[in-house]
């Protein structure tokens, strides 16, 4: 007698969701819940403003590497430093709601879902990024009260250099967050190990200056090149330590291993201990 196999209906694998519309949401997750929290809007280009007129009028003259523009008032030679300031403090800070969302439970929701997590890496990063630039960006209306006048290309170039900035800072926050369950961790981090980044980068002092080791630690620090980068736009008659070209590919380079690094953190296997 002949027997007929039965096929048993088989459970299909869920279809992925794209990168393209998951990154899109929670880059735009990202931008809603940032500008909800209207203190830190304020803070985060209050604290550098009040930081960069303080300490700028405080040394006033009485600092000057030169009597080219940029150099002659400790203002103007602090603001490219202040505007990199707000770019890592938003970038750096707004990388928190990665904890946030591990505890609301919202990131495991997204992890389970049929997404790749590289869109997870990109809305948050891109995320990030935007607010960041847009804050930095919104610094450079106090640009013509240091003598600053940027024509069209120097204002995309500027953007460019802010956006690239931004981009590789937040990339580092995502990295520094990824790990961690608990904010005041992510604090003492931010302490310990960016402010120094920032400190060291040429925004308080410039690198000519500086003493054997302190200007090694100045080389070899990404941001370093950063804050030339600006200057050398916003100052172009100034002498730089490095040349345009040469910070923009530090720059370019200095995003692409952040956002490599993201991408190792966000796919490593980890195991937890049980609760």
């Amino acid at each position: 007698m002949a027997t007929q196999s039965v096929a048993l209906p088989t459970r299909s694998a869920p279809a992925s969701a794209g990168i393209v519309l998951p990154a899109f949401t929670l880059w735009w997750r990202e931008i809603v819940r940032f500008y909800r929290q209207r203190a830190r809007v304020v803070g985060v280009i209050a604290s550098p403003l009040l930081f960069w007129l303080v300490i700028g009028s405080g040394f006033g003259t009485s600092f000057r590497s030169g009597d080219a523009p940029g150099q002659s008032h400790y203002l103007d030679y602090f603001y490219p430093g202040a505007l990199i300031m707000i770019v890592l403090f938003t970038s750096i800070f707004t990388m928190m709601s990665v904890i946030e969302d591990r505890k609301e439970g919202f990131l495991l929701s997204v992890m389970v879902a049929p997404v790749p997590r590289s869109a997870i890496v990109l809305g948050k990063v891109l995320g990030g990024t935007t607010l960041s630039a847009v804050q930095g960006l919104i610094f450079l209306a106090f640009a013509p009260f240091v003598g600053v006048h940027l024509g069209i290309l120097d204002f995309l170039l500027v953007t460019l250099i802010v956006f690239l900035v931004a981009f590789a800072l937040t990339a580092l926050g995502f990295a520094i967050a990824w790990p961690m369950d608990s904010t005041a961790a992510f604090h003492a981090i931010i302490n310990l190990f960016l402010i120094p980044l920032w400190l060291l980068s040429g925004a308080l002092f410039p690198l000519s200056g500086a003493s054997g080791w302190l200007r090694f630690l100045m080389e070899i620090n990404p941001l370093t090149y950063g804050v030339e980068a600006l200057r050398s736009v916003l100052y172009p008659q100034s002498p730089a330590v490095t040349s345009l070209t040469v910070s923009m590919m530090a720059l370019v380079l200095f995003t692409l291993v952040m956002f490599a690094l993201c991408f190792f953190m966000v796919n490593r296997r980890t195991t937890r201990p049980a609760a």
